[in-house]
């Protein structure tokens, strides 16, 4: 399970680091640092992207081989797993503490791990459970998910800690990604859940933002509730399984009037079936 290790933090001493990619995410973590006065070397692959963190003080490196040799610690922010193989090639990880914030498979993680070993570095790999907005902004919920050695992640715990709140899951390279695609799972389907409801009340006359402010509601109020699928110790659900059936029927039923596809609610039904 994973130890909610630190909050926010800035370290004594400013630390020099490494960051490839400069999307919106990137960007958002480029800012903190150097905010916080790390020197911060970055690359991206389109080199327009880095003006803005120029002005603030980054140093652009011209390659990410280049980014890579000017800092012992170099984090990826990338699109995928083969985007951060791909601008790695040429670099020389010797010695280098690399930690991959790429939204990967658990797999995929546990690979690179091996993969930066065998390239003379260490490596931590992480989830991000944030969006751009959120990070540098104490209190918004925003966190980051570690796995790895538990020596390096408290090595560096105190600069990986400025953007956003960080949670160690663990010494299995491959859990920090485990816990972030669940959660975004999750997080996916309330959002198809969100989309399906607004669906149903389409030309039926009813306030659009309003009925948001509804949806946010419940789901809110409903939230809590979805601790207990993880605590064996939770009351046992006593609703009787004709209730359930009969509810998820008129679901359907429904669905099927306003003219909406019920290939959610079909496999949401089965899912819950299947615990």
């Amino acid at each position: 399970m994973y130890d909610n290790a630190s909050a926010p933090t800035a370290p004594a001493s400013p630390t020099p680091l490494t960051l490839l990619g400069l999307g919106a995410m990137g960007a958002a973590l480029a800012r903190t640092w150097l905010a916080a006065g790390h020197p911060l070397t970055v690359w991206n692959r389109s080199p327009g992207r880095s003006a803005e963190l120029a002005l603030r003080g980054a140093r652009v490196a011209d390659s990410a081989a280049e980014a890579v040799a000017a800092s012992p610690l170099v984090v990826t922010c990338l699109l995928d797993d083969a985007s951060v193989r791909e601008a790695l090639a040429d670099a020389d990880l010797t010695g280098k503490d690399l930690v991959d914030l790429t939204t990967s498979t658990p797999a995929e993680s546990r690979a690179r791990a091996a993969w930066a070993a065998g390239r003379g570095a260490r490596f931590l790999d992480g989830g991000i459970m944030a969006v751009p907005p959120m990070i540098g902004a104490p209190g918004a919920g925003g966190y980051i998910l570690y796995s790895g050695p538990r020596a390096l992640f408290d090595q560096h715990r105190d600069v990986l800690g400025v953007p956003a709140e960080t949670r160690y899951a663990g010494e299995d390279f491959g859990l920090a990604a485990l816990y972030d695609v669940a959660l975004l799972s999750a997080m996916t389907a309330m959002f198809a859940g969100a989309r399906h409801a607004f669906a149903l009340v389409e030309g039926a006359g009813i306030d659009r933002k309003e009925f948001g402010g509804l949806v946010a509601g419940w789901l809110t109020a409903m939230a809590p509730a979805t601790a207990a699928y993880g605590d064996p110790a939770a009351p046992e659900d006593t609703t009787s399984p004709a209730v359930v059936e009969a509810g998820d029927a008129a679901l359907l039923r429904t669905a099927r009037e306003q003219g909406v596809d019920t290939a959610l609610l079909e496999a949401a039904a089965g899912s819950v079936t299947g615990l």
